[in-house]
């Protein structure tokens, strides 16, 4: 990761920042130009405060209080006046208020918290895109818990080829509502983490998806990441004996973020240091109660098969167990396409 990357996200925040004033500001322009009355107005309580100031300036102390009082009454007054004006044309004052992309801190990256100035959620997160590359993160407007589609699933239950006894519709409504107890109680010890198990096209990426996409707006983070990239990165954390700072960070956030996510889990080509290194990150994060969502396409006697007892007994013991069934949904996409 470049070491500019946060100058690089704060010129990228100033941007969008001004950006969504200026929007503001032209959409109120637009509506004052063509109502003179609300331009009347507008120029009346600019001069008013220009007057305070200057008062506030140039006199002493009894006739600064005198005045400002009087002219803030005055102020109150044509506000008052605007506000009536702009209901008659359909429009209230939070019409032009910026419409930014994170209402915590306003499109600036950083929150004033306990008297100390800090950098937002979503800053953050943006800098953990950067580190992880998490291109799936650009997918969350339109996979997300409004846009969920249950006319993939399937109403007639099949014990006999799916293993239980609910039907597809029945399950996939069921892990629904086990993602969006998660997202309510994220900060709740008791909430345990979840396991999405399950055949490809079936749900498991979209449904963490959604998840990722509330635990965002509510200013947590996230990282999502493949198994077979995440154990990659983590080797060459471990084996690069000259590590630069961005790449502690990126190892330290593997702990210390508020949700990881682990996609494919049973692709990565694995060894005995690797086990010991997947197992050291559920462990430290089960024991910090940091929340995990792991995805897989092997069922449970496989997961057995692939790792070692230490990393199953913790998934088992730890996780929801969360079984996607149904058809495809890729290749059903396909058909009706």
């Amino acid at each position: 990761m470049p070491s500019n990357i946060y100058t690089e996200i704060e010129k990228e925040y100033e941007k969008k920042r001004q950006i969504a004033i200026d929007n503001a500001n032209y959409k109120k322009k637009k509506i004052y130009e063509s109502n003179p009355k609300l331009q009347e107005l507008e120029f009346e309580k600019n001069m008013l405060a220009l007057k305070i100031t200057k008062t506030i300036l140039l006199s002493d102390s009894l006739t600064k209080q005198i005045e400002e009082e009087n002219m803030n009454s005055k102020i109150q007054e044509i506000e008052k006046k605007i506000t009536k004006q702009l209901e008659k044309l359909g429009h209230s004052k939070s019409d032009f208020e910026p419409i930014y992309e994170c209402n915590i801190c306003k499109d600036t990256g950083k929150i004033s918290e306990d008297g100390t100035v800090k950098y937002c959620s979503c800053f953050i997160q943006k800098i953990i895109n950067e580190m992880y590359k998490q291109y799936n993160m650009s997918s969350l407007n339109e996979e997300n818990f409004y846009t969920f589609d249950y006319s993939f699933y399937s109403d007639v239950p099949n014990k006999e080829k799916y293993g239980i006894d609910r039907s597809p519709l029945d399950n996939i409504k069921w892990v629904r509502k086990m993602s969006e107890d998660f997202v309510k109680n994220i900060n709740n010890s008791s909430q345990k983490n979840l396991l999405f198990v399950g055949n490809t096209g079936l749900g498991k990426t979209f449904l963490a998806n959604c998840i990722a996409n509330e635990l965002i707006k509510k200013g947590k983070t996230v990282i999502y990441q493949t198994a077979p990239l995440l154990m990659d990165k983590v080797m060459d954390y471990k084996f690069n004996f000259e590590k630069k700072n961005s790449e502690n960070n990126m190892y330290n956030r593997l702990f210390d973020v508020d949700l990881l996510i682990i996609d494919d889990l049973g692709t990565e080509t694995m060894s005995n240091t690797k086990f010991t290194e997947l197992f050291n990150i559920i462990n430290t994060r089960l024991l910090e109660n940091k929340k995990m969502i792991i995805s897989t396409n092997l069922n449970l006697k496989e997961l057995y098969n692939f790792y070692d007892e230490r990393v199953v007994s913790r998934i088992l013991g730890n996780f929801i167990a969360c079984k996607f069934i149904g058809e495809d949904i890729r290749i059903k996409k396909r058909r009706l396409g």
